[in-house]
C-alpha cells in the first residue's frame, strides 16, 4: 500500500505538482486528429488547463489557454482567421504560439499587444494523434514508438472518458484477465487464450525495467503442463502496449502477435477525469479500419462518452452473468476495464489497498513513476525524454506463448526458447 502522501504525490498534475511537472515533461495527447476541424476551435481539458485546440491557415494545430488574457472570454467561441484565433468580445487576434498580434480597440501606435503573451503549446499530429508539449525549455523529440512513426492508416486510435483518477488504470494488472474479462461462451471468445486464463487463475509474474518503462511477463500453468506466457508493457509517463484485440478480421485472417498491438495512453484530464487514448497498431500495413469500427460500435455515442456508466450501474445483466460473461458487462474489455476503474472512487485511497504477489506489476511501475517525479523535481530527464543516443523502444515487443514443461520463460521472445506450435 502507499501512503496517503504518496498518493497525493502520483495522483495530482496541476500545474506545479511533482507529477504535474513530471507528466509535462513528455508529448501528451490532446485529442483525435478526427476532432481537428479546419473552422472551428476545440475546448479541451488537460492536466487541470482550460485550453482550446486550432488550426492555422496551414491545417497546423495550436494550443493555447482557453481565457482571453484580456476579459476572460471564451477563445474556443473565437473566430479562426488568417493569423489565427479572433476573440469575439473585443477582437484581440492571438497566434498559435499564444502572441497576441492585434489590439483592434486600442490606438494605431500602442506597443500593449507586444507585451501579450498568452500561454501556448507546441503541437503536432502522429499517429491518428494531436500532441502537445506542455512542459518547460525546448520540447523533446516525438518518442519513437511505432505506431507515431507509421503512416496514420496503420492505426485505429480512439477515447475513452473515464470518470476516476488516470492512475487506475488497470492494464498491466495480469490475474484480472482471469475473472473480470471472462467468458463463459466459447463463441464469444477470439482465439484460446480466454481457455488459458480460466485453467490458471494465479499466474506467475515477472518483471524487468526497460529503456522506455518495464516489460512484466504472467506466466500461467496449463493443464498439459504447459505455461502461457504474455507480455505486458509499461510505457512512461501512462501508457500499456500489449497482445490486444485483433488487428484484422479473425475470420478473414488469423491473429498473430506479429502483426501489431495494442497501446492504452492515459492522460489527465483533472485529478478525478481522464481520456484512455485506445490505439490498435498494425506494424504489416494498413488496418482493418471497417473490422476495429465494428468491434468498437456501440459503446460510445457521438461525443465519444461511453453509453454504459455508473449512473445506468454499467448496464449489467445479472442472467449474462450465468451463461455469457463473468462481469455481466457486455463483451466490451473497454467497458468491464472502466466498470472495475471507476467503481474505485475518482481518486483510490491507496493507503487501503492490500497488494499481493500478483500484483507485482503495479508495485514496479508505481516505483518507476515515482523514480520519475524524482528526476525531474531533482533537475533531471525522467526517461525516454533522456536523450542518450539509443531508440527506448528499441525492445517493445507485444507477445504471447506457449512453452514446454521446464523451459525458462523470461527472454523468450528473443527466440531463445523453442516456442509450441499452435
Amino acid at each position: 500500500m502507499l501512503t496517503q502522501a504518496q498518493n497525493k504525490l502520483l495522483t495530482e498534475t496541476d500545474p506545479g505538482t511533482p507529477c504535474g511537472e513530471f507528466m509535462r515533461r513528455y508529448w501528451q495527447p490532446v485529442a483525435l486528429s478526427a476532432e481537428l476541424q479546419l473552422d472551428t476551435p476545440l475546448p479541451v481539458r488537460v492536466m487541470n488547463e482550460n485550453l482550446v485546440l486550432f488550426c492555422d491557415p496551414d491545417g497546423k494545430p495550436g494550443l493555447i489557454e482557453r481565457r482571453c488574457p484580456h476579459r476572460g472570454m471564451d477563445l474556443s467561441y473565437g473566430r479562426l482567421e488568417p493569423g489565427g484565433l479572433r476573440c469575439l468580445y473585443h477582437g484581440w487576434l492571438f497566434a498559435k504560439t499564444g502572441q497576441c498580434l492585434e489590439q483592434p480597440n486600442e490606438p494605431a501606435a500602442s506597443t500593449f499587444k507586444d507585451r501579450i503573451r498568452h500561454r501556448g503549446y507546441p503541437c503536432t499530429e502522429a499517429g491518428g494523434l494531436v500532441l502537445a508539449y506542455m512542459g518547460p525549455g525546448t520540447p523533446p523529440p516525438l518518442p519513437k514508438i511505432p505506431f507515431l512513426l507509421a503512416d496514420a492508416s496503420h492505426s485505429s486510435v480512439t477515447k475513452r472518458y473515464h470518470e476516476c483518477n488516470f492512475v487506475q488504470a488497470n492494464d498491466i494488472d495480469p490475474s484480472h484477465l482471469s475473472y473480470l474479462h471472462l467468458l463463459f461462451d466459447s463463441q464469444l471468445a477470439i482465439g484460446p487464450s480466454n481457455q488459458y486464463m480460466l485453467q490458471d487463475a494465479a499466474p506467475q509474474t515477472l518483471c524487468e525495467e526497460t529503456p522506455f518503462g518495464l516489460r512484466a511477463y504472467s506466466v500461467r500453468t496449463l493443464e498439459n503442463g504447459e505455461s502461457y506466457v504474455r507480455l505486458t508493457n509499461f510505457i512512461m509517463p501512462s501508457m500499456q502496449a500489449f497482445v490486444g484485440a485483433p488487428i484484422f478480421n479473425p475470420r478473414e485472417r488469423r491473429p498473430n502477435d506479429d502483426d501489431g498491438y495494442s497501446l492504452h495512453w492515459h492522460v489527465p484530464i483533472d485529478d478525478e477525469h481522464h481520456w484512455k487514448y485506445v490505439i490498435h497498431y498494425s506494424a504489416v500495413g494498413p488496418i482493418d479500419h471497417a473490422y476495429q469500427d465494428a468491434i468498437q460500435s456501440n459503446e460510445v455515442d457521438d461525443q465519444l462518452r461511453p453509453i454504459r456508466t455508473a449512473a445506468n450501474r454499467y448496464l449489467q445483466d445479472r442472467q449474462e452473468m450465468k451463461t455469457q460473461t463473468f462481469s455481466g458487462i457486455g463483451r466490451s474489455f473497454q467497458d468491464q476495464d472502466r466498470m472495475a476503474v471507476e467503481s474505485q472512487g475518482p481518486i483510490y485511497d491507496r493507503s487501503f489497498e492490500h497488494l499481493g504477489v500478483a500484483d507485482r506489476p503495479m508495485i514496479e511501475q508505481r516505483k518507476i513513476m515515482f523514480r520519475g517525479i524524482d528526476d525531474v523535481q531533482a533537475g533531471r530527464d525522467p526517461i525516454i525524454v533522456r536523450d542518450d543516443g539509443t531508440n527506448p523502444f528499441d525492445e517493445l515487443v507485444t507477445r504471447s506463448a506457449r512453452i514446454g514443461p521446464g523451459l525458462p520463460v523470461e527472454g523468450f521472445w528473443r527466440g531463445t526458447v523453442e516456442l509450441v506450435t499452435p
